[in-house]
């Protein structure tokens, strides 16, 4: 399937839910960016089979990017590249040079975060309690407190928004609100960066799910 870009001249449409961490990324993005005047949420239900998220991303996973006509964008990393490219910056991921590599590599590692935290909330929302796998949660574990550790020591800087901050503070956001590891007592740096972060970028705290 091919996707021919061109240059949105209506509303774009984010298909996403205000619990989403993914989705949490590109809403931050988008306030960053100055793009909430061009861009409406619209929520999507990933286990309905009659909402239409499943035709616009064939794997019914959001967030999605609608722009105007049938072009559809996912997932976040490819809909922040692209916001910011039609915001005309480069203020979140860097256009090109190692930079770009670095912070890409990165932002991949803040995401895999998230990934685990998720397949660790699935495991206990969709398997019977008696069925549930210790072998593949402490899996899921072990690859977040992985990612904890190479972040502990060296935190990006608090006083810069970029892909590789939003994922991570989002990462984290997700971490306290669905606790499936306590991640706080071991990572002080972390802890510390999430509270810098957060206040030198508002965006996290509009963005953050009403319940």
């Amino acid at each position: 399937m091919s996707v021919r870009l061109t240059e949105p001249s209506g509303l774009m449409t984010l298909r996403s839910t205000e619990t989403s961490p993914f989705g949490r990324k590109v809403r931050i993005a988008i306030d960053v960016l100055g793009l909430g005047a061009r861009i409406a949420v619209a929520p999507a239900n990933t286990l309905d089979e009659n909402d239409t998220l499943r035709q616009q991303n064939p794997l019914g996973k959001m967030p999605c990017l609608l722009l105007p006509g049938s072009e559809v964008l996912y997932d976040s990393g490819v809909i922040i590249e692209y916001l910011q490219e039609f915001a005309g910056t480069d203020r979140l991921v860097p256009r090109q040079g190692p930079e770009r590599y670095r912070k890409l590599t990165l932002a991949t590692l803040a995401d895999g975060i998230t990934d685990a935290a998720l397949l660790m909330v699935y495991e206990g929302r969709f398997r019977e309690p008696g069925a549930h796998s210790t072998r593949w949660l402490t899996h899921q574990r072990g690859k977040m407190l992985r990612a904890l550790a190479a972040f502990e020591p060296a935190p990006p800087p608090a006083n810069v928004t970029d892909i590789v901050s939003i994922g991570l503070a989002c990462a984290l956001g997700y971490l306290d609100w669905r606790q499936p590891i306590a991640w706080r007592p071991e990572h002080p740096r972390l802890e510390q960066w999430l509270t810098d972060f957060s206040r030198h970028e508002g965006a996290f705290g509009r963005t953050q799910a009403k319940s």
